[in-house]
């Protein structure tokens, strides 16, 4: 059983920036990792995802405002948000897995005004 455990989170105004960490408790090393995010009375979406190799997806909603990176020795994944706007807001999720989740973290809420 892997835990993850989201931080990073917090209240600001359009225009700026927040970067979210995703600690787990197990090896991230050559795994997929991912970042949703959901609204009250809305589906869970995705957001960006990085798989083994490196390579990475965005929303098309974040694409050139948002950036995933991992640390492999902190098994810890970051989202980087540059640029935010309202619609931005919700509670954002690390999950493990990129096709298909396996693990999912308590959420850290984003609120932009």
């Amino acid at each position: 059983h892997v835990q993850l455990v989201e931080s990073g989170g917090g209240s600001l105004q359009a225009g700026g920036s927040l970067r979210l960490s995703c600690a787990s408790s197990g090896s991230i090393y050559c795994s997929d990792m991912s970042w949703y995010r959901q609204v009250p009375g809305k589906e869970r979406e995705f957001v960006s995802g990085i798989d083994s190799g490196g390579s990475t997806r965005y929303a098309d909603s974040v694409k050139g405002r948002f950036s995933i990176s991992q640390d492999n020795a902190k098994n810890t994944v970051y989202l980087q948000l540059n640029s935010l706007k309202p619609e931005d807001t919700a509670l954002y999720y690390c999950a493990t897995g990129l096709a298909a989740v396996g693990y999912w973290g308590q959420g850290t809420q984003v609120t932009v005004s």
